[in-house]
């Protein structure tokens, strides 16, 4: 396995494109986190299980994504700023076919 690219737009609209491994099994919210992207406490506050939607993010590719999860639809039918092309971060795991991925994060509520 090896690295991918991605490329996250932060809150206040700065465009990071960072590594992300593809053998760790992490998912995007960690990735963000790992890169200190967005200020501590304010991403993935219920640790990555799709329960708070402080991970929104705006998939702005077009990157065939997993079918959304129960849980992840739910969260998102509460969230605020939802759009179209809202995920959470959490929930979009890294994979090589992920290559090249744009998101943006929703502004913090």
């Amino acid at each position: 396995m090896k690295d991918i690219k991605i490329t996250i737009i932060d809150r206040q609209g700065v465009k990071h494109q960072v590594d992300a491994p593809t053998d760790m099994n992490m998912n995007i919210m960690e990735l963000v986190r790992s890169y200190e992207l967005a200020p501590e406490g304010t991403i993935g506050i219920c640790g990555g299980m799709a329960m708070c939607a402080s991970c929104q993010c705006y998939v702005q590719s077009n990157h065939e994504l997993p079918e959304m999860s129960y849980d992840e639809d739910l969260m998102l039918a509460e969230a605020f700023h939802v759009k179209d092309n809202s995920r959470l971060s959490c929930q979009i795991f890294i994979k090589e076919e992920l290559n090249d991925l744009q998101i943006e994060l929703a502004p913090e509520v």
